[in-house]
């Protein structure tokens, strides 16, 4: 494919200039949450997140606020780009979707204090193999799906301030550190049928390190905090987004969008798929756009709420529409998910079902590889999977379709490359 021009292409913009255009989607966010809720409540409101539990399901839309929940989720993703930015690292897809996932999670586990301890923990991995810490970043910044452990060890037992803050620091440095030799390891284990590969790693550290402090007596309660009533205005504001990403695609490339954009449905999507170096800015923006409206469409459809957890499945779906993600082989996947609400024993629209229906693109490379029927197959027992999976952790690991994703395409992926392989030999005479 030939790289792509335009908008963050070769020979128009900087390389400052493709950062800043990224910040506007949470600086977009920040300036309505000054408009959702009264000034005085905002910092109160984050303070609420920083110190509440926040593992699955915590919507910071009701923790803190809308206001509060949207100005953490913007400084976090501008903090997040702004570290790649100086560490001199360019901008590839994985900048985008990683931005994409640090808003989205912020709004419902991630906040300003319980992410920096995981990071430390991969640039002491970085600083002891003697390594870049640039090559890591990336694991860095996807592994802070593990923050809420952080937040759990701030109140861990009858410690003082100070050994709970020494206790939070020391589990997240070892969570950094366990995290880029095991996300390696394990995406041999998936071959890259599963986008959400750091998830998958993040969930086996939640396995082991919940099942260790269990064995002392702490114990996990579950949580369920979901907002509802936003749906009207937030179907407004990011209807103005995606739309947005949408004409800035095209007016950027013109009538050129269509074929650039037929070229990303072609492709299977398979983990190390880069849009934004084989299309350029421009189709990529097309891509997310799109993806970005359907997923909302989506939640709308089947009743489902626009609040935090499902604002934060929408934009893992856009931010991954940069590397890997599109109409063609995440339909498939979500069909197979909806399909199932009706032989199973939950509704679409409950929390869990609903961010499944969403997070559930995870597989997105099997139906591109494989099919639609595929892709349903496996949208279809990853529900079942995503949501009996996170009792193991006790919803520590915020990417919980990530581990359940990588479940599911260890065991179906095996499965139907064998029977693909007796097609093609049985089409060539061999007798199996």
């Amino acid at each position: 494919m030939k790289q792509g021009k335009g908008l963050f292409g070769q020979g128009m913009m900087s390389r400052g200039q493709k950062f800043l255009l990224l910040s506007l989607i949470p600086i977009y966010f920040m300036f309505i949450g000054l408009f959702l809720q009264p000034l005085d409540t905002i910092l109160p409101g984050i303070i609420r997140l920083i110190r509440e539990p926040d593992f699955l399901i915590t919507d910071y839309f009701v923790v803190g606020g809308v206001g509060a929940a949207l100005i953490n989720a913007g400084v976090l993703t501008l903090m997040s780009i702004a570290i790649v930015y100086f560490l001199g690292m360019d901008m590839t897809g994985h900048t985008i979707t990683s931005a994409c996932l640090m808003f989205g999670f912020s709004l419902f586990g991630k906040n300003l204090l319980n992410i920096w301890a995981i990071l430390a923990g991969v640039y002491l991995y970085a600083w002891f193999h003697r390594t870049p810490v640039q090559r890591y970043v990336y694991i860095g910044l996807y592994g802070t799906s593990l923050s809420p452990i952080i937040t759990e060890m701030m109140s861990v037992g009858n410690l003082p301030l100070a050994g709970r803050i020494a206790t939070a620091l020391a589990v997240g440095c070892v969570i950094g550190f366990f995290l880029p030799p095991l996300a390696t390891s394990v995406h041999f284990a998936h071959r890259g049928y599963s986008l959400y590969n750091v998830g998958f790693a993040s969930g086996i550290i939640a396995t082991v390190i919940v099942s260790l402090i269990k064995s002392f007596g702490f114990e996990v309660e579950s949580r369920l905090i979901w907002g509802t009533g936003f749906n009207r205005q937030f179907a407004c504001y990011l209807g103005i987004l995606f739309g947005g990403m949408m004409l800035a695609g095209f007016l950027v490339k013109g009538k050129a969008i269509v074929p650039a954009y037929l070229r990303i449905l072609k492709s299977s999507g398979i983990s190390g798929t880069d849009y934004l170096k084989e299309e350029g800015g421009a189709a990529a923006m097309f891509n997310m756009g799109v993806n970005g409206l359907f997923a909302m469409l989506c939640v709308l459809a089947v009743g489902g709420e626009l609040n935090g957890p499902t604002i934060g499945g929408i934009f893992t779906i856009v931010g991954f529409s940069a590397t890997g993600k599109h109409l063609r082989n995440i339909l498939p996947i979500m069909l197979g998910v909806y399909l199932a609400s009706f032989t199973k024993t939950w509704s679409i629209n409950q929390p869990s079902p609903l961010l499944a229906l969403l997070l559930s693109t995870t597989l997105a490379p099997v139906a591109g590889t494989f099919g639609a029927a595929a892709g349903i197959l496996a949208g279809y027992l990853h529900s079942s999977v995503a949501l009996n999976v996170g009792i193991v952790y006790g919803g520590m690991n915020l990417y919980n379709n990530g581990f359940a994703g990588g479940i599911v395409a260890i065991f179906l992926v095996p499965v139907i490359q064998s029977i693909s392989d007796r097609r093609a030999k049985a089409k060539g005479g061999i007798s199996l």
